[in-house]
């Protein structure tokens, strides 16, 4: 039996997924740092950004609350910070929030077999897809996949 090539990035996303699913966790006192390698060039970090929160903003639309984001310092931490401001929605590092809604958001960015692997996920919804590396920065190589949590 013959496994065409969509398939066979589902299966390698489902992999991955799976094995990335402790990197950035939410536990009683919220999200872990987050991580992506810090050789991800500017314009990839960019793309990838800008590509998972207009599915974020989908998914969370903007005005919701205040984004907890804790950047680990790579291209790709900024992009996304840089990115969600371009949507409207507030965004902390390091600084308490108040009383309002807020909320934690975490991010894994991997290479894998020559593709970059990215998610993000907070307490309700997580996002994952593939990416291939190109001299403009990044563009999908697989469908969004999409986790609601109760």
């Amino acid at each position: 039996m013959r496994v065409d090539s969509l398939t066979r990035r589902a299966i390698l996303l489902c992999i991955v997924a799976l094995s990335l699913a402790g990197c950035a966790s939410f536990g009683t006192g919220g999200l872990v740092a987050s991580s992506a390698p810090p050789d991800l060039s500017g314009p990839a970090a960019s793309a990838i950004a800008g590509d998972l929160v207009t599915k974020f903003a989908e998914q969370v639309g903007p005005g919701s609350g205040t984004i907890i984001l804790k950047r680990d310092g790579s291209p790709f931490g900024q992009a996304l910070e840089t990115s969600l401001k371009s949507w409207g929605y507030a965004v902390a590092t390091d600084q308490k929030t108040g009383g309002e809604k807020t909320i934690p958001l975490a991010y894994v960015i991997a290479s894998y077999n020559g593709q970059i692997l990215a998610r993000l996920s907070t307490a309700h919804v997580e996002l994952g897809r593939t990416y291939a590396a190109t001299t403009a920065g990044a563009s999908p190589a697989s469908p969004l996949s999409v986790m609601r949590r109760g």
